[in-house]
């Protein structure tokens, strides 16, 4: 893939990627991303709509992007490396036998150990590279699947922000996929023929998030919306809405009320 042959993504894509990044005012002038490329799909569409913002943007940033391989370097990221040079996007990449070593431990929560380890990894890269936000490709069906799963097993009704910053690290995570559905992103990714990596995870058909996916997919058929509804009530929880220990009366919101409440995604100032 050549710099002159640099694939474009749908106009619908683009929209939804570029509301997220402007709603939650991901990007400010002068910051250096770090994308956490994993050679999926998403982080493969995530990196080819930065890039291009990067160049329609009024807003000067930067990017490069990090391949943390899990197998501890026994994967051929060739593909990913011209596709990133394709972009001119620098490549890094960066091995850990994170399957080796949940393979030993007999981790019971496999995919959480592995994300905790990752992160941490694309956070030390991002650090030495200059970058001040870390890009991830979590897009909407893992933000809806994240909310079922802690409502099923926390009993709270929350997901990851689009845009939070991390304390201990003091690294910004970004998540400009989070109003696209993986099914439009896998399509893309098909209609443009992007280098997706097979998948070399052993853990991951009997985890969690694939029962909650199979839910989703459930509910789906009835009601396509179903996705974008609880990605609604998510941004819209009232406080009013909870039960209450007093027994007062409900109260109706006023009309023209912006409802906001304990798991609104807030939004920032200053930024893209």
């Amino acid at each position: 893939m050549t710099r002159s042959a640099v694939p474009v993504l749908s106009l619908s894509l683009r929209k939804k990627i570029g509301l997220a990044a402007g709603r939650f005012r991901m990007i400010a002038p002068g910051d250096r991303i770090m994308i956490g490329l994993s050679g999926g799909k998403d982080s493969l569409v995530l990196a080819l709509a930065l890039a291009g913002l990067r160049r329609r943007s009024p807003v000067p940033f930067s990017l490069a992007a990090c391949f943390v391989d899990i197998t501890g370097g026994e994967t051929e990221v060739s593909s990913l490396r011209e596709f990133c040079d394709s972009l001119d996007i620098p490549f890094f990449v960066r091995p850990h036998p994170i399957v080796g070593i949940i393979e030993v431990r007999e981790e019971r929560s496999p995919c959480s150990l592995c994300a905790n380890i990752r992160r941490g990894i694309l956070n030390t890269a991002a650090k030495e590279d200059g970058c001040n936000l870390l890009a991830l490709g979590h897009n909407l069906d893992d933000v809806v699947e994240t909310a079922l799963m802690n409502l099923f097993h926390t009993g709270r009704f929350r997901a990851f922000q689009p845009k939070f910053r991390q304390s201990r690290t003091g690294m910004t995570v970004i998540r400009p996929l989070v109003f696209a559905e993986e099914r439009k992103i896998g399509k893309e990714a098909r209609r443009l023929g992007l280098p997706v990596l097979p998948y070399v995870c052993p853990f991951s058909l009997e985890t969690e998030r694939v029962k909650a996916k199979s839910i989703l997919d459930g509910l789906s058929a009835g009601n396509p919306r179903i996705k974008y509804n609880i990605l609604h009530a998510l941004q819209c929880l009232d406080e009013r809405d909870k039960w209450s220990e007093g027994g007062e009366d409900e109260v109706s919101p006023p009309s023209g009320d912006e409802v906001q409440g304990e798991m609104t995604w807030e939004k920032t100032a200053d930024s893209l």
